[in-house]
């Protein structure tokens, strides 16, 4: 093989190696995410502590909406204060003013980031994507509780509030909703 060739080979090789790993980034970067609570992800918990401290913490709710979701959208109470370790209960109310069905998906996550791995949810709307109909409006709830551990780790046992916030993104409807809807547009004539 001659150095032509070589250097085709091994650029070729760069090539496709720089690829894969591009292509790696985002799940292994969203897997990173979820494992440390880096960039404010919370984790996900099958019930609520069996450790509830004295020391008290604040929660913040915050609620936005990608530009194009035609969704009103907001927190039911702006903060709640609970023990350390206590599940706490809040709500989120969101309205569709359409005259359509429109489904959204919510993203999340909590600020300051040292907080991250510590907020555990054990219930949320933001699992599942959401289906409004024309004119309705719902409470949407989140059950949490932020686990005991934060008071030993070296920077996050300092955090006395949380914000936990929501972005609302419309998402195409399902496909059973979508037939519904097509299937009553061809009915009416």
């Amino acid at each position: 093989m001659d150095k032509k060739s070589k250097t085709v080979v091994m650029l070729v090789g760069v090539v496709l190696t720089m690829g894969a790993l591009a292509w790696a980034s985002v799940p292994f970067y969203n897997w990173f995410c979820r494992v440390t609570g880096f960039g404010g992800t919370t984790n996900v918990a099958d019930a609520g502590s069996d450790t509830i401290l004295d020391q008290t913490i604040t929660i913040r709710f915050d609620a936005s909406k990608d530009r194009d979701m035609p969704w009103e959208f907001k927190p039911v109470q702006r903060e709640m204060t609970l023990r350390i370790g206590e599940t706490g209960l809040a709500f989120f109310e969101a309205y569709n003013p359409t005259d359509h069905a429109v489904a959204g998906q919510a993203s999340y996550n909590v600020a300051p980031y040292s907080a991250g791995g510590y907020f555990d949810k054990i219930d949320c709307f933001c699992f599942t994507e959401q289906v409004l109909q024309p004119g309705e409006r719902v409470n949407m709830p989140v059950s949490f509780f932020v686990d005991p551990e934060i008071v030993n780790d070296r920077e996050a046992k300092f955090v006395h509030q949380i914000t936990l916030s929501y972005t609302f993104y419309e998402i195409d409807l399902p496909e059973k909703q979508a037939s519904l809807s097509t299937g009553s547009d061809s009915n009416l004539n």
